[in-house]
């Protein structure tokens, strides 16, 4: 190993041969552009996209189905048990409870003192009447107003949307904005005599999956203008069907099909049928849905359908 003044001039001594080679070489003032080349010649291309093939399994053609939902918007009405029970419940509720200290929460002779009062008789007198305690309150509150009070809270009323809204009224089927408190199915109608009326179904191709035929097929029937969400690639049911005599004489491949249901769920957007494969559409409820698909359909869907 050199001592460190050796090292200092050996190293002094590559610098300078370096800064010396560097000047000698000309510098490439600007950037050159790649030589042209000449692009080799290939013959031309003769493959043939792959025809779409539907998919057979065991002489049956598998199917992909789309059950689209619009879920509940609103509460449903409580039956008459409901509102018993929850009546019932009030009340016990209010039999156990701590007397209620009125002197921390009401400054004495308020206005807020005296509604309260007027209330707590309401809801006294409930524990003895068939009148749930909330009915009770809320009859008591109206008589007790005053007319100044009356036209206080006309000025400031908040207008609540009806529950029943014009599609109910005109009986629009094709419209989103009808039974809000139920469940509503898209059912599209072919062009053809028997079992017309269906879910959104087509043929599954080899090669493709249960969600992609179903996701490919509602939108070839039902247009891009629908904001839809496939909840998962499992189907939720099943149908077999046996196809007629002389649509298996014309291809004997397939004697039936199946049918694979996927679920999906609408959040806005509305169909738009491509008048080809698809020539209306409604949307029903389940109990709706048996005035127009046949008793064998509706026995094989019914299940996968909610009562609400």
């Amino acid at each position: 190993m050199y001592p460190r003044p050796h090292f200092a001039t050996a190293s002094a001594r590559l610098l300078s041969n370096a800064a010396q080679a560097s000047a000698a070489r000309p510098l490439r003032k600007y950037t050159a552009s790649a030589p042209p080349t000449t692009p080799l010649s290939t013959p031309p291309s003769t493959t043939v996209a792959p025809l779409w093939v539907p998919l057979i399994a065991k002489g049956y053609r598998i199917v992909a189905g789309v059950v689209l939902i619009r879920d509940p918007q609103i509460i449903r009405d409580p039956t008459p048990f409901e509102r018993a029970y929850f009546a019932y419940q009030e009340k016990l509720a209010r039999a156990a409870a701590l007397p209620f200290p009125v002197g921390f929460y009401f400054k004495k002779g308020s206005v807020a003192e005296r509604r309260w009062k007027e209330e707590e008789a309401a809801r006294n007198q409930a524990m003895r009447s068939p009148l749930s305690i909330q009915d009770a309150v809320r009859e008591a509150a109206e008589l007790a107003q005053t007319d100044e009070e009356r036209v206080q809270q006309q000025e400031t009323k908040i207008e609540y949307a009806d529950r029943i809204t014009e599609a109910d009224r005109v009986g629009d089927m094709k419209s989103l904005d009808r039974a809000l408190q139920r469940s509503l199915y898209l059912v599209v109608k072919k062009p053809r005599e028997q079992h017309a009326w269906q879910f959104p179904q087509g043929g599954v191709g080899t090669g493709e999956l249960l969600h992609q035929a179903a996701r490919r097929e509602l939108l070839e029937e039902c247009g891009p203008d629908m904001d839809v969400w496939f909840v998962g690639r499992t189907p939720i049911g099943h149908y077999k069907y046996i196809f007629p005599d002389d649509y298996v004489a014309k291809d004997p491949k397939a004697k039936g099909a199946r049918v694979f249901f996927m679920k999906a769920h609408i959040f806005a957007g509305q169909v738009r049928p491509d008048n080809d494969e698809v020539v209306d559409y409604a949307w029903v409820t389940k109990q709706e849905l048996k005035e127009y698909v046949s008793p064998d359909y509706y026995k094989a869907v019914k299940d996968m359908l909610s009562e609400l």
